[in-house]
């Protein structure tokens, strides 16, 4: 029976790896500003969309007391005050159109913008929405 001995043959050149002590501090302080950055934007985008949410609910409340012949500027306002409190919707106002609504005629349109600054609804100070309104709009018939 043959045996191989491996103790005498060629040895085998390692290559030594360069010095790599503190090359993840470094990567990662390149990359974590870019990474938070893009954290914070998604944020801000998801609250903004939800603000638009929140501005177009609130104006179809709105709208849906406008169309009922008895309701007064105060039920109107009420209705999408509530929803805005409860969303933690900061600085809207409410517009309806046309104002005398009561004394509209049946089958005329009474439009309700709901409208709000991004600059105090966003979560952080980046702004990435700064001097930007949102506006949740409807409209619809008064009926008899």
């Amino acid at each position: 029976m043959n045996c191989l001995n491996f103790a005498n043959t060629i040895p085998i050149r390692r290559r030594r790896l360069p010095n790599r002590k503190g090359a993840a501090v470094v990567e990662l302080a390149v990359i974590l500003p870019v990474f938070v950055l893009i954290l914070m934007g998604t944020i801000e985008t998801c609250k903004m969309i939800f603000l638009q949410q929140s501005l177009e609910i609130a104006a179809y409340e709105a709208a849906r007391v406008t169309i009922v012949p008895t309701s007064t500027v105060t039920e109107v306002n009420n209705a999408a005050i509530s929803l805005l409190r409860a969303r933690r919707v900061n600085n809207a106002s409410i517009t309806v159109t046309p104002s005398n609504y009561q004394s509209a005629p049946y089958g005329s349109f009474i439009r309700v913008d709901v409208a709000a600054p991004c600059d105090s609804n966003a979560p952080f100070l980046l702004r990435f929405y700064s001097s930007k309104t949102l506006t949740g709009t409807v409209e619809m018939m008064k009926e008899f």
